[in-house]
């Protein structure tokens, strides 16, 4: 194993881990501990950030170039993964099962843009 994909693997666990111990923390009411867990969940995300600028510098990788594409590829991204959890959430949590499938098949469809997004159409 190359020291950069090591080192990537113990900041990325690091950084997931206070992650998930931050939504946690946050979701679960019996803690009480919001604001705790929101900035235990920020950690993680700046060490996600911090560990994929890390990881691109050691394996000499160019730097990441912000462009047009990059920017709707990540905006599909996220909005895709937020309507398949609010699809989920009103399956799970307020028993809306037919609202929440077809709420939860639009996010599914919005992340399945992504591969003709990032890999395009080939004949």
């Amino acid at each position: 194993m190359k020291k950069s994909s090591f080192v990537a693997m113990v900041l990325g666990t690091a950084s997931a881990f206070l992650f998930a111990l931050g939504m946690c923390m946050v979701l679960v009411q019996e803690w009480e501990s919001f604001e705790t867990g929101v900035v235990f969940g920020c950690a993680g995300l700046a060490l996600g950030f911090i560990t994929l600028l890390i990881w691109r510098k050691m394996a000499h990788k160019a730097p990441i170039r912000i462009s047009g594409k990059r920017v709707l590829i990540s905006v599909v991204g996220i909005a895709g993964a937020l309507i398949l959890g609010w699809g989920m959430c009103l399956c799970m949590v307020w028993d809306k099962m037919i609202i929440g499938i077809v709420i939860g098949l639009v996010g599914m469809v919005a992340l399945l843009c992504l591969i003709p997004l990032t890999r395009g159409i080939k004949e």
